[in-house]
């Protein structure tokens, strides 16, 4: 498996091989002498992915001895537990594609793909388990995390509550935690000082903000060939993202124009019509507020290179500056 975000040269060639021994690692633990459970766990394994969470674990170990085998094992928990979570993700949303292929309850049924996440959490659990009590600990507080950004995502802000600072909130805590988890084990099985791993903690956080919003913006302007999800998805399972928060927002203010609240009047009508939706990705697209989302990534990507201004300078900080901006410029 090869590096797909900018490294500098020596890092790409040193971690594809690493990266290649998580994969096989990977597929490993996802595997089962049963039958039927073989096939579900491995399901989306096999669908790969970008692998994210266990390239940024093992780039943020070259900060110390990124030879520790309790990385690679380190790398492999992030990733169980990120599958695991898009198996339960996918049946809360309906979803019928993950990473170009059928979600797994479109093949065998909610109630096999929810048991199919637990069972992906408990051998992430148990390989945890092995890396020592700090690490448990960790795992339960980051897995704590990613319940209740689904919960609060699930039931949306109280009363009062601000609705873009509640879907921040719900982005950091249901993807900026595993990612600044996947950065903090790294740091932390390679024997890093402890202030360099809460400094690569709070980067992984910000990145893992970052990539959300750029997600927003890429779900209406990607084409669905590379991501395999149509565009505009969300728009028509009327999941809130950022640009139509912010287009709420404005809406709701008395600088709103009658095209921001014609705008608005399409995303709330009736987006069953494929010809209904494309009109709708492409009003909403064009509007001022998609690229205030494509803005609003960019500042948490610099805000996370910011944080890394205390580590030594070299190819570890320039990959990981590399990285972070990688999160927000892809296609895809």
């Amino acid at each position: 498996m090869t590096v797909t975000f900018p490294l500098t040269d020596d890092l790409s060639a040193r971690l594809t091989g690493r990266l290649e021994a998580v994969e096989a690692r990977l597929v490993a633990a996802a595997s089962h002498a049963d039958h039927l459970a073989d096939a579900t766990s491995r399901h989306l394994v096999n669908a790969g992915g970008k692998r994210l969470r266990p390239l940024l674990t093992l780039l943020a170990a070259e900060l110390g001895d990124g030879a520790d085998p309790r990385v690679l094992d380190a790398a492999v928990v992030v990733e169980l537990t990120h599958l695991a979570t898009l198996y339960h993700d996918d049946v809360m949303d309906s979803a019928p594609v993950r990473r170009g292929a059928p979600a797994a309850h479109e093949v065998w049924g909610n109630q096999v793909a929810i048991l199919t996440g637990d069972l992906l959490l408990a051998k992430a659990s148990a390989l945890t388990a092995g890396l020592g009590p700090e690490a448990v600990l960790i795992q339960a507080r980051t897995f704590e995390r990613l319940c209740l950004g689904q919960l609060h995502e699930t039931v949306g802000p109280v009363e009062g509550a601000d609705p873009v600072e509640h879907y921040l909130q719900v982005l950091a805590d249901k993807t900026g935690s595993l990612i600044a988890t996947s950065a903090r084990y790294g740091s932390m099985f390679a024997g890093c000082d402890p202030e360099v791993v809460e400094t690569l903690a709070t980067y992984g956080e910000k990145i893992g903000l970052a990539f959300q919003l750029a997600d927003d913006v890429i779900d209406l302007t990607d084409d669905g060939s590379l991501t395999g999800k149509r565009p505009g998805t969300d728009l028509r399972e009327h999941v809130p993202t950022m640009p139509v928060l912010l287009l709420r927002r404005l809406a709701a203010s008395d600088s709103a124009s009658a095209a921001d609240r014609q705008v608005l009047a399409m995303l709330d009508g009736d987006l069953s019509d494929d010809e209904s939706l494309a009109d709708a990705v492409r009003a909403l697209r064009e509007h001022p507020v998609t690229d205030r989302t494509r803005a609003a990534a960019s500042a948490r990507a610099a805000e996370a290179v910011a944080a890394l201004d205390t580590l030594p300078e070299g190819s570890v900080r320039d990959s990981l500056v590399q990285f972070a901006h990688a999160l927000v410029e892809r296609s895809a």
